[in-house]
């Protein structure tokens, strides 16, 4: 009865018992208590003027403005608790279940419980919390519900057969599912155009003519039917596939089935393992991976490029151009075999450059991919672009190829991402605090990095931020009030001499971080390329394998459905209000405002399905020709 688990609060339930010298937990317990009596009698706002958590404010608000980096703040990530501030008095009296594998240890190493603000410096009544969530996989796969029922269709009730040319009627053909059983009903009340078999003996010319009825075989050839009718001799009647036969022989389901296995960015081995529990016939493993490897892969290579092409021309006249790049693994952790470096152009946010690598090209060194991948990507973005500036993570091996390496006077400009800034002052600032007698460095964690964050975003030059960032000297110590350091109500201020403010000073002043400084100014992120690196696994899982050609050409087609619809219009209900969810981004640890968008079109596949089949097709003809 003495013991309430307050989890994540508890930070900030210590902060305040500290800053108003109370020494128990029962003391403050009573001062809130007394607190929320004297503030009961006095009327709260009616329910109509509260917000309940679904709601949403009125009116429609820019997503972009309020996801503008300018517009973020630092502040506590409250789904997680410091290690070492959640074991005191104000605990449960039931013992948590400790997951061996995930140990405060760990949280340690990762730092402190920080996250980005989006919108926290914007003076608006919207607030996330109260908007539902949707995911970053979820904005990929457009697998968010559909909050209108589409319109009733009514079906024909005669059908009509249709003549389809395959050459050039094949791609965007609809096709069903049809049982055995069901295709067998209707073939059996079919009328033949003959009454009489028409088979005649080679010998001595003499026909058939055996009258009806006529025995009927369905046979399945891959994911075709087959049905052929014989006569009583054994004759063959009439013959009939359920799918069109191209001239080049092959039937066309089989052949679509394979090259849009690959195009959807789904896997062989899972499709086939739906079609045997659906008891369907399929495309054969040695059929679908020649067709993926002769026709498919050249054929989305060269569609990417030709779209690619037509990006750089756009941004050609546009002048100079900054660029965000990073790197994604093509396998889990250090055993990834593959890397994929990509670059955005920062305002249209379309991919401009995608560099796949093999750890063969690296001598099997899977961290030396990204390096190698950033100096393709740049080598050849400079060729094609005015390139003014390119932000990455904050990785060492790069940055050091603009310091004294290949790109010092090349005269780009290298940037770097803000997170990863605050995220990495964040990291000292909470390991100092784990020194003795540095507690109270833990409770400004959150305010230091927020001080930081302000100061890249004001500063124009290194003088303007260092005589902005000194100052947070003379707030921790409660000398100074102006600046971004409010809420100085329940600070626990630092002593001048004490050995958590040299710490912090040390941090501050720190000659080797603010060397690097001028690198954060430009105030950017590579955030934006979580959203393709979600594409990117939707198309190549990490969790298979491929060769190095077809891992290339499935990365190719997330960049090419990331570019087709990075710029969707947003969907509208039927009042024409927007539908808002909010979205948590993993890299930047930070949500933002998401709206709804249009549903994907794929409106581009239709262009590679005839680049593949045309390859088909043309593959015979020389064949052909050569015979």
């Amino acid at each position: 009865r003495t013991r309430i688990n307050i989890g994540p609060a508890f930070e900030k339930w210590k902060m305040l018992r500290d800053s108003l010298r109370m020494k128990t937990d029962p003391q403050l317990a009573l001062f809130l208590l007394k607190s929320y009596e004297r503030a009961s009698a006095v009327s709260f706002r009616s329910a109509s003027d509260r917000m309940s958590p679904t709601d949403t404010p009125q009116g429609d608000i820019s997503v972009d403005d309020f996801n503008d980096l300018q517009h973020s703040l630092i502040d506590w990530d409250h789904g997680r608790r410091l290690p070492g501030l959640g074991t005191e008095s104000v605990s449960s009296s039931e013992d948590e279940e400790v997951d061996p594998e995930h140990t405060d240890s760990e949280e340690e190493d990762f730092g402190p419980p920080i996250c980005v603000r989006t919108g926290g410096d914007l003076r608006t009544n919207w607030n996330l919390d109260q908007i539902p969530t949707i995911s970053l996989e979820d904005t990929v796969h457009d697998a968010y519900d559909q909050t209108e029922e589409p319109p009733s269709v009514e079906t024909p009730s005669v059908t009509q057969s249709l003549n389809m040319d395959v050459e050039d009627d094949l791609i965007g053909q609809s096709a069903s599912i049809t049982y055995l059983s069901s295709l067998k009903q209707l073939v059996e009340h079919l009328l033949l155009p003959v009454s009489h078999c028409p088979a005649e003996n080679p010998n001595t010319k003499e026909k058939c003519r055996a009258p009806k009825p006529f025995r009927i075989q369905i046979q399945a050839q891959g994911t075709a039917s087959a049905v052929e009718w014989f006569c009583p001799n054994g004759h063959t009647v009439w013959k009939w596939t359920s799918q069109p036969t191209a001239p080049a022989g092959f039937l066309a389901g089989d052949f679509m089935l394979a090259c849009n296995i690959l195009l959807s960015g789904n896997y062989f081995s899972k499709i086939a393992l739906l079609f045997k529990f659906m008891n369907m016939g399929m495309v054969s493993a040695h059929n679908f991976f020649k067709i993926q490897d002769a026709y498919c892969v050249n054929a989305i290579k060269d569609f990417w490029e030709k779209t690619r092409r037509c990006v750089i021309q756009q941004l050609q006249s546009k002048g100079p151009v900054v660029l965000l790049g990073d790197a994604t693994a093509g396998g889990p952790g250090l055993s990834a075999r593959y890397c994929t470096y990509s670059a955005v152009e920062n305002d249209s946010k379309k991919i401009v450059s995608l560099v796949n690598l093999d750890r063969q090209e690296t001598q099997l060194s899977s961290v030396a991919m990204e390096r190698m991948g950033f100096i393709r990507t740049l080598d050849r973005l400079t060729q094609e672009l005015q390139v003014l500036e390119i932000c990455t993570d904050a990785r060492s091996q790069i940055s050091a190829l603009f310091n004294d390496g290949k790109y010092k006077d090349c005269g780009v400009t290298h940037s770097l991402d803000m997170w990863h800034g605050a995220k990495s002052l964040g990291r000292k600032i909470h390991a100092a605090g784990q020194l003795k007698g540095c507690s109270r460095l833990r409770h400004w964690t959150k305010h230091i990095c927020n001080h930081f964050w302000h100061c890249c975003k004001t500063a124009d030059s290194f003088n303007s931020f260092l005589e902005l960032w000194i100052a947070v000297l003379h707030h921790v110590v409660g000398e100074s009030h102006h600046g971004p350091l409010v809420e100085t109500s329940a600070k626990v201020w630092l002593e001048k001499n004490s050995l958590a403010y040299q710490k912090l000073r040390e941090i501050v002043l720190d000659s080797c971080w603010l060397k690097n400084i001028h690198q954060y100014l430009p105030f950017r992120s590579t955030a934006e390329l979580e959203s393709f690196h979600n594409h990117v696994l939707m198309y190549a899982g990490q969790r298979f394998s491929f060769s190095p050609p077809v891992y290339s050409a499935r990365t190719m087609l997330a960049a090419l459905d990331y570019n087709h619809h990075v710029n969707r219009p947003a969907k509208r209900k039927a009042d024409g209000s927007l539908q808002y969810r909010k979205l948590f981004n993993r890299k930047s640890n930070k949500w933002s405002l998401y709206t709804l968008k249009e549903d994907k079109d794929y409106r581009y596949i239709s262009d590679i399905q005839a680049a593949i089949l045309q390859r088909r097709l043309s593959s015979t003809e020389e064949r052909n020709k050569a015979r």
